[in-house]
C-alpha cells in the first residue's frame, strides 16, 4: 500500500529546504564573523578620526 502524501505539506516541506539552502549559500558568500565586522567598524572610525583630525578650519567661508 502506497503513503498518503499531502500534496500542499510536500509543497511547503520543499520550499522550507529552497529557502534554506538559498539562506546557508547567501550565509557563505555575504556574511562575516562578529570579529570581522567589529573591526571594519574600528577601522573606519580610526580613518574618520585621523580625517577629522586634518581638517582645516577656515571658519565656514572658503572664500578666505
Amino acid at each position: 500500500m502506497a503513503e498518503i502524501v499531502n500534496l500542499r505539506q510536500a509543497r511547503k516541506r520543499r520550499e522550507r529546504e529552497d529557502r534554506s539552502a538559498q539562506a546557508a549559500e547567501n550565509r557563505v558568500r555575504f556574511g562575516r564573523r562578529k570579529d570581522e565586522k567589529v573591526a571594519e567598524e574600528v577601522r573606519r572610525a580610526q580613518a574618520e578620526r585621523l580625517l577629522d583630525g586634518h581638517r582645516r578650519d577656515n571658519g565656514g567661508d572658503a572664500e578666505q
